[in-house]
């Protein structure tokens, strides 16, 4: 795919005004409120791997509207102490599948929560183990477009509200630094971490490669490829629903919840991405903590890949996150264990 978003010089300074509906933050207050007493974490099972070098154990939580998420949890076998904790977050159309699939953060070091992706995981890899239970809710066939024409029924508020209690549940395991917990995923799963750091306002970092739901406005009139594309075809034939549709995604756009978030934050964006464009990616990072007035934290950063598609950085990405986490987790800026 050749070049055809904005160059790069346009996007260093692309900040465009998102429109937020007037009840954006009443919504997800509404939407993540629990009961003090409700249980987060709902069972925990050690899973055999035949891995020697880390443990594993099954996880179920509590999601939106109490519903049980599936999970794997990983941390490197032998290690009491309590450890970082990387929350991952999954790609569109796939689910968890099975838990040697991602070492990357336990063999780091890191303590490991690999979230599952309700009503997901029929796409390709593995499959995952989570239902939604909502499936009747109006809108297209394809997750993107579930409930679409509602921010109340839409799919991805049930699943951001998967991903908040997430970080919950992990901060209930075993052997986690809670003031040492970490949202991180890539397209869809970027999407999530970036939710979340946006609506959990003590992460220790953020690790977000080309997010998708991000000026969502922009990337349905600029881009054809699915997952956008599948909201595109959506309105090909749901004509009259555009109005509703826009509305509605106004509720989970990225670039709200970029404005919103705190924590220091790492990005990647490949410039030839059809998938999740360039600008959609910069509009989010450009605005990164700009709702509580002050400078985006200074560790953040962006990793851009001028010649790649979506996969961007791939492998290069993955190495300079971890060299990037390390660095973060040394920083002072950490509450210590058991200061909150």
């Amino acid at each position: 795919m050749a070049l055809f978003d904005l160059p790069l010089d346009e996007l260093r300074r692309y900040a465009p005004t998102v429109g937020e509906p007037a009840d954006f933050d009443e919504f997800w207050a509404a939407t993540l409120h629990r009961e003090a007493t409700a249980p987060v974490v709902l069972e925990v099972r050690p899973e055999p791997t035949g891995l020697r070098l880390v443990d594993t154990w099954d996880v179920t939580f509590a999601g939106f509207g109490g519903e049980p998420v599936r999970a794997w949890y990983t941390r490197p076998a032998g290690v009491d102490s309590p450890l970082p904790a990387v929350v991952e977050y999954i790609g569109y159309g796939r689910g968890r599948g099975l838990p040697h699939e991602r070492l990357t953060w336990p063999v780091a070091g890191y303590a490991h929560l690999l979230m599952d992706v309700r009503g997901q995981g029929s796409q390709y890899g593995s499959g995952g183990d989570t239902p939604d239970p909502h499936g009747g809710t109006r809108g297209g066939p394809w997750p993107i477009t579930w409930g679409i024409t509602s921010p109340h029924d839409y799919y991805y508020r049930r699943l951001i509200a998967d991903a908040v209690a997430a970080i919950a549940a992990v901060r209930e395991l075993p052997g986690v630094d809670p003031a040492g917990v970490v949202a991180a995923g890539n397209s869809q799963g970027g999407a999530l971490a970036l939710a979340v750091a946006g609506l959990v306002p003590d992460l220790a970092a953020l690790i977000a490669t080309a997010p998708l739901l991000c000026h969502l406005q922009r990337a349905i009139d600029i881009t054809d490829a699915p997952p956008y594309g599948e909201i595109v075809n959506y309105l090909a034939v749901n004509r009259e629903h555009e109005a509703a549709v826009r509305r509605t995604l106004s509720y989970v756009d990225g670039v709200s919840f970029a404005r919103r978030a705190t924590a220091p934050a790492h990005f990647g964006a490949g410039l030839r991405d059809t998938v999740c464009p360039p600008s959609t990616i910069f509009a989010a990072y450009n605005q990164y903590g700009q709702a509580h007035g002050g400078a985006a934290p200074e560790q953040n950063t962006i990793q851009v890949y001028p010649f790649n598609h979506h996969e961007g950085g791939d492998a290069y990405q993955v190495q300079r996150q971890l060299h990037w986490l390390a660095g973060i987790l040394r920083s002072p800026r950490r509450e210590p264990v058991g200061s909150r």
